[in-house]
């Protein structure tokens, strides 16, 4: 079992920068692959960013390519989602998973947190 907290979601206004973090907790956390997920009210859950265990490797949707930033710390077991410049469209809750493998497929990840908040005022 991994077990995971996310923290950092607030509101912010247009145009301004959040950075959540992803604690993690159980099996030895570089083995995984972490990935943000976001999900709007009223929409499907969808892929944000991947980070590899060794964090030597990432990939981004294209909706927020240029804007995000996914980095991992090991020697903490965190992971991190920086997020500069953002729109009232990225308003939703963010969730970090786990995976044994580098994909953006939601059923691929295997434990999840339970979500932060972020809200993008116009």
């Amino acid at each position: 079992q991994v077990q995971l907290v996310e923290s950092g979601g607030g509101l912010v206004q247009a145009g301004g920068s959040l950075r959540l973090s992803c604690a993690a907790s159980g099996r030895t956390f570089s083995n995984y692959a972490m990935g943000w997920f976001r999900q709007a009210p009223g929409k499907e859950r969808e892929f944000v960013a991947i980070i590899s265990g060794s964090g030597d490797s990432t990939a981004y949707a294209d909706s927020v390519k240029g804007r995000v930033t996914i980095s991992r710390d090991n020697a903490k077991n965190t992971v991190y989602l920086q997020m500069n410049d953002l729109k009232p469209e990225d308003t939703a809750v963010y969730y970090c998973a786990a995976t044994n493998r580098i994909t953006g497929t939601r059923r691929e990840y295997d434990f999840w947190g339970q979500g932060t908040q972020v809200t993008v005022s116009s």
